[in-house]
């Protein structure tokens, strides 16, 4: 039985690690470094609770749960300690892609965490204002006003690039 148990897991964090592993990159604004370590919480808490998740409705959206509370966790933990750097590791040639997502990744790093964890359950994830209100403990309507809040600060950080940027 433990046997089976442990197989589903491993199947499930399998198939969903690169998913979770790109939210988090997107939560983190491209902190690579950082986006592994809140998979791997994540992967670790969903580990010990395996046989509630595994019953759940929907166990892709409890580790998208899980994850997003870990990140915000983290943010409130880490705030005093840690110093975000611009420089940036290794990079590919630049494409219009390529600079598109750096432009936007910065300026998702500009967001204060709950904006940006709003940003990307909302618009990466896709989720409906009431799945990204469980997920983040908060209500509707305060999802609603930070969401709203957070795309109008995205469009005056990126100003006059993001036409640029929508017209390639």
């Amino acid at each position: 039985m433990m046997q089976v148990r442990r197989d589903e897991y491993a199947e499930f964090a399998a198939a969903r690690a690169g998913h979770l592993y790109r939210s988090a990159c997107l939560l983190t604004a491209g902190d690579t470094y950082l986006a592994e370590d809140l998979v791997q919480e994540t992967l670790g808490r969903l580990y010990l609770r395996w046989g509630r998740v595994r019953r759940a409705e929907n166990p892709a959206a409890y580790a998208q749960t899980v994850l997003t509370r870990t990140f915000l966790a983290q943010k409130r933990r880490r705030s005093s300690t840690e110093r975000a750097t611009d420089v940036l590791p290794e990079t590919a040639a630049a494409s219009a892609d390529t600079t598109l997502r750096l432009t936007l990744l910065q300026a998702l790093a500009r967001l204060p965490a709950k904006d940006r964890a709003v940003v990307v359950l909302r618009y990466w994830e896709d989720r409906s204002i009431q799945e990204t209100a469980d997920a983040m403990n908060a209500s509707p309507a305060a999802v609603r006003t930070r969401c709203s809040r957070a795309l109008a600060r995205l469009r005056e950080l990126l100003g006059e690039d993001l036409a640029e940027y929508a017209a390639t």
